[in-house]
């Protein structure tokens, strides 16, 4: 037997155990699925869930709106008045948390915003809505300190946050509609977590993906999440192109032309 008709002759050999594996790996799948019944899960794995946030912590809060806004028709990002203690980028999955104004004196008022937030795990982002609170701080420096040992990727209040000088040190990146020194002890009760809720007049819903940067907040409902995200992709692909495209020309009309990207 020549050298090339025994090679020939092993990975026919070859080509028939793979595709013996195969075929009993299929049957198995498929008496497995007849015994189990279908699938009705919907979660996505960590590993998607993982890979879905690197894209969104990748591309420009700007893009993600722009996809939302095509796609499904609807401005999810938040007011000019939500912005930073400090320049940030960050994305993660909402933990929503209600306060409602009440005058009170009772202890426990409020202890379900902090098991909220010791509920919560890595890449959570912790949204709170304070009623009426733009000059009532939502969170301070020792619910951030909690939120960065969780490894929350941030918060985002629409209330007020104090003891911003702790936040900057220990890097926790907060958005909310100012800085005020003032507490909501006393003067809230917890209303609910993991509820929707409206903050800055955008529905966020428990499991919404949260993506901020420089330019704002953006909240993209998880059911459309995978979609938008590619959207994005190719709409920031187009504007950084479009940036050397446009210098060389010394013209914006011919890079839109080209790149049909505003």
């Amino acid at each position: 037997m020549t050298l090339r008709s025994s090679l020939s002759s092993r990975l026919s050999i070859r080509r028939m155990v793979i595709l013996a594996s195969l075929v009993l790996t299929g049957g198995l799948l498929i008496a497995h699925a007849a015994i189990t019944g279908p699938s009705h899960q919907q979660v996505p794995s960590t590993a998607a869930a993982t890979d879905l946030l690197e894209g969104y912590r990748h591309v420009e809060v700007a893009s993600v709106s722009d996809a939302l806004e095509q796609l499904t028709g609807r401005k999810m990002y938040m007011s000019h008045r939500m912005r930073p203690i400090f320049p940030t980028k960050f994305a993660g999955y909402a933990v929503t948390v209600l306060l409602k104004k009440e005058e009170n004196n009772d202890p426990n008022a409020l202890n379900g915003m902090l098991t909220a937030i010791d509920q919560g795990s890595k890449d959570s982002v912790y949204v709170m809505v304070v009623e009426d609170g733009a000059d009532i701080a939502g969170m301070g420096g020792l619910m951030g300190t909690a939120m960065y040992a969780r490894e929350y990727s941030g918060a985002v209040i629409d209330g007020g946050v104090r003891d911003v000088a702790y936040l900057k040190k220990i890097g926790f990146p907060v958005y909310a509609l100012g800085i005020v020194p003032s507490t909501s002890v006393h003067h809230y009760r917890f209303a609910g977590a993991n509820i929707e809720v409206k903050c800055d007049g955008v529905e966020v819903k428990a499991g919404d993906i949260i993506a901020a940067d420089q330019d704002g907040v953006v909240v993209v409902p998880k059911a459309e999440a995978a979609r938008v995200l590619e959207l994005a992709q190719e709409l920031d692909f187009k504007e950084h192109s479009m940036y050397p495209y446009i210098e060389k020309l010394k013209s914006i009309v011919e890079g839109v032309k080209k790149f049909g990207r505003l």
